[in-house]
């Protein structure tokens, strides 16, 4: 703990909290007096001063984790310590201490109920809004099993399994074949993601697939990614079709937009669970339960779920667009799962639609595009439009003035 690490210090330095918490104001000044311009040669001392001011100022919300060497090569001393922030309300705090009123909006604040006891605030008006659609132009699905009627899951004991993996192979060979223009796929890791790919390249999956649509994999390197994003999106555009893989709680998963014919369908292959091992995540799970209240299950659910919302509302971006939803594990038809899921996603969410395999998803995906497919009614459904033009917005302000 933080301060246990500045009594160490003090011990044996003679630096006490109060001085580690001017650091950062200290080599900032320094900098300034001596007219430095190239601070790029100064980066690492400004992160240990960083480092310094954080363990200086909060005596609680952070954990300094020290790890020897990589669990991976554990034969390898490669020393490594963090400082992990467990209370994101330390973020915010100044935010409500500076606004009379706070606003926080957002597709994934769900369970809204949580939201308040992560953040340490008690909320005036908590709301939960459905999507004012006029037509049901989302059409999330829940896969259970293969064709085979095998179950299919990302679980640790399962991921392995050659026919979870021909099932998913199959699953997304049967969707490419069907769905029109662009499908993005989202895995729960990037290892995970390169052992399916190499499975599916293996079993001859990969080339049936690349027969119907190119496929482009998201990586680590942000230029590659990038490359990958816009020859995806040039696929798209010329009619080709293309498949993007992705991972959850990647780039891709957090600000990109699949909008209009860039992502017709989006499958969620499994639960992305954090990485349960993590001395991190660990240490903030106990620092949940010891501080909140809150359960390591009840969080780690929490955590995954709000991930596959991200990921998955990738694929609406308008109410004039449209897509699918594959959320393509066994988990998800479990009900303590599926109820985390923002409400927007579940009330589209049909019981017929809770337990399908592969053939009923794809006969699914098909009425769901034929009906698509008609002529759109931008008015909707007794007269409430669902695009507004310059005029509707001009009465509208005129009937606001006049109330």
């Amino acid at each position: 703990m933080p301060v246990s690490f500045v009594a160490s210090i003090h011990s044996q330095a003679g630096i006490d909290q109060r001085m580690l918490r001017f650091c950062y104001d200290r080599l900032h000044s320094l900098l300034l007096t001596l007219e430095i311009t190239d601070t790029d040669e100064f980066m690492h001392i400004q992160t240990i001063c960083d480092f310094a001011t954080l363990i200086g100022t909060y005596s609680r919300g952070f954990s300094i984790i020290i790890e020897p060497y990589d669990d991976r090569m554990p034969e390898v001393r490669d020393p490594v310590i963090q400082l992990s922030c467990h209370d994101a309300s330390l973020a915010i705090q100044p935010v409500f201490d500076r606004f009379q009123t706070v606003v926080i909006t957002s597709g994934t604040l769900s369970p809204i109920d949580l939201y308040p006891r992560l953040l340490n605030f008690n909320p005036v008006i908590s709301r939960s809004f459905t999507m004012s659609l006029t037509r049901d132009c989302i059409c999330p699905m829940v896969l259970t099993r293969g064709s085979d009627q095998l179950p299919v899951s990302t679980k640790f004991d399962m991921r392995s399994d050659p026919g979870v993996v021909r099932n998913y192979g199959r699953l997304l060979l049967e969707m490419a074949s069907s769905v029109p223009d662009g499908i993005v796929c989202f895995f729960v890791s990037y290892s995970y993601m390169d052992g399916i790919v190499n499975s599916w390249n293996e079993m001859g999956i990969l080339q049936d697939i690349m027969q119907h649509k190119l496929v482009f994999i998201e990586t680590p390197d942000v230029v590659e990614t990038t490359l990958a994003l816009d020859n995806y999106r040039k696929a798209c555009d010329c009619g080709r079709g293309a498949v993007f893989f992705s991972v959850a709680r990647g780039k891709v998963a957090e600000g990109i937009d699949f909008d209009r014919h860039y992502g017709r369908l989006v499958i969620m292959f499994g639960v992305p669970f954090q990485y349960t091992l993590s001395k991190i995540l660990r240490a903030r799970l106990e620092y949940l339960r010891e501080t909140f209240q809150i359960k390591e299950g009840d969080f780690l659910t929490f955590d995954a779920l709000r991930q596959a919302a991200q990921c998955v509302g990738r694929v609406i971006r308008s109410k004039a667009d449209y897509g699918m939803m594959i959320f393509a594990d066994k988990r998800y038809s479990r009900h303590d799962k599926r109820s985390k899921l923002p409400g927007w996603i579940l009330s589209h969410l049909h019981d017929a639609h809770l337990n399908l395999s592969t053939d009923m998803a794809l006969h699914t995906a098909r009425e769901f595009l034929r009906r698509m497919a008609q002529p759109y009614d931008k008015a909707g459904s007794g007269g409430k439009k669902t695009l507004l033009t310059e005029e509707d917005l001009q009465d509208m302000a005129r009937d606001a003035m006049e109330m």
